[in-house]
């Protein structure tokens, strides 16, 4: 049950009173494509960042010379620091306004992508990443919060996949640019190429975002904000939800952290801007984030969960092939199962939360990037003691979890549904 179906009084993020008319946006409506295109800026923007030195880690082990493991931890402190930033970013949504917060971090974080190509070491660059990934935690729960609130429900699971596929445009982008820049110019010019495109990113979203018109301030008061983060652990459904996200997210860090090791490795052998080209896989998440919805109304929010899952574990199994177009298309399988099943999953978490959406939506991102900075670490340290089959292993543990956790609901649900009828 949600917050809101127990009666639990009115809380942080409450969503302002709709007419009859409903006044929200839908598609092609007044502001909706303006909203959509700011949006999906913001997502190539903050994946872009967030990831601009998961392509780059053979190069940088190289510079510092350090392990795997060890530059992994560019990517997990980014992810880290968002994940544990993004529940205190979505408050301060809460009473100064979604745009706001998130126009503040895109600035904030695009001001630190131009400084990172100048780190002095390795820890002087995790420090500024982790720095970085807080900054970016305005961004995710914000955004889903700002949907919730401006646009109609019938539309929200689409607009969310918009929003995802911008983060996966960004992905794909920030890794294809790195590789073949890096690939010229080393590491350092590459990451710093990105923080130049993050930059015409973000202002580009805030000229085109349309101002909110159903945000209501809420309070900053702890006590608040602690029963708000209460109610909604207290709710299975938003449980299980986390959790997904997370494992899905946990397949994704560790396979991505990897493969540019095991690829410009033997038997492949790939140049660094090859490697990084090996990225517009992405192209297949913009697809399946964006058509989630359609994944949805055929087989429902579980029948598109198991899907997802499904595809996931297809391609990974494909990818211990020793056949580089194999391994190809089990990238193809895991990006695309995984963007599905992520856009699912937030939108299932911003139509359960009623009350207090940004930090619903903040808790799901935490356990998201905490799935991402554990992928990326265990799948690293999977790697070094097994090689790819290890990273895999951990891979399918994952979907293992997504399809248990998925079952558990569809269970509880059909006891629910039999209790209603005997009640009746």
């Amino acid at each position: 049950m949600s917050p809101a179906s127990t009666g639990a009084p009115t809380v942080v993020g409450a969503v302002a009173s709709v007419p009859a008319s409903d006044s929200r946006m839908t598609p092609g409506g007044p502001g909706y494509r303006r909203m959509s295109l700011a949006l999906f800026l913001a997502g190539v923007a903050t994946f872009a960042l967030l990831y601009s030195t998961q392509a780059l880690l053979p190069l940088i082990s190289g510079d510092f010379g350090v392990t795997a493991s060890e530059a992994s931890w560019t990517v997990a402190a980014a992810t880290g620091g968002l994940a544990l930033f993004v529940l205190p970013m979505s408050a301060l949504s809460e009473r100064f306004g979604r745009r706001t917060v998130m126009t503040a971090s895109l600035a904030v974080a695009v001001t630190l992508g131009l400084l990172v190509p100048f780190a002095p070491n390795l820890t002087a660059l995790v420090v500024l990443r982790a720095v970085q990934g807080a900054a970016l935690a305005g961004l995710p729960a914000s955004a889903t919060a700002y949907l919730a609130e401006e646009v109609r429900p019938k539309a929200l699971i689409t607009a969310i996949g918009l929003f995802v596929a911008g983060n996966s445009v960004g992905g794909m982008s920030g890794r294809v640019i790195t590789g073949w820049v890096a690939q010229e110019w080393g590491w350092r010019v590459a990451v710093g190429v990105i923080g130049a495109l993050a930059v015409a990113c973000a202002v580009a979203f805030r000229l085109l975002l349309p101002a909110p018109k159903h945000f209501v301030a809420g309070s900053l008061k702890p006590r608040v904000l602690t029963r708000t983060v209460r109610d909604h652990l207290a709710d299975p459904l938003l449980r299980r939800l986390y959790a997904i996200g997370a494992l899905f997210m946990t397949v994704f860090g560790g396979v991505y952290t990897v493969i540019g090791y095991r690829l410009t490795e033997a038997p492949f052998g790939l140049p660094q801007g090859v490697v990084g080209s090996i990225f517009l896989v992405y192209l297949v998440g913009t697809v399946s984030a964006s058509t989630a919805g359609r994944l949805v109304g055929r087989l429902g929010r579980r029948g598109a969960l198991y899907a997802a899952g499904g595809t996931t574990a297809a391609g990974l199994l494909l990818s211990l092939a020793g056949s580089l177009p194999l391994v190809l298309l089990g990238l193809v399988l895991i990006t695309a199962g995984f963007f599905a099943g992520h856009a699912v999953a937030s939108s299932a978490v911003s139509k359960t939360a009623t009350r207090g959406r940004a930090q619903a939506a903040a808790l799901y991102q935490s356990a998201y990037y905490v799935g991402s900075s554990a992928g990326s670490t265990v799948g690293a340290l999977a790697f070094h003691a097994s090689g790819w089959s290890g990273t895999v292993g951990v891979g399918l543990l994952a979907v293992l979890g997504v399809v248990t956790i998925t079952v558990l609901g569809t269970r509880a649900a059909r006891l629910e549904r039999r209790a209603l009828a005997t009640a009746a």
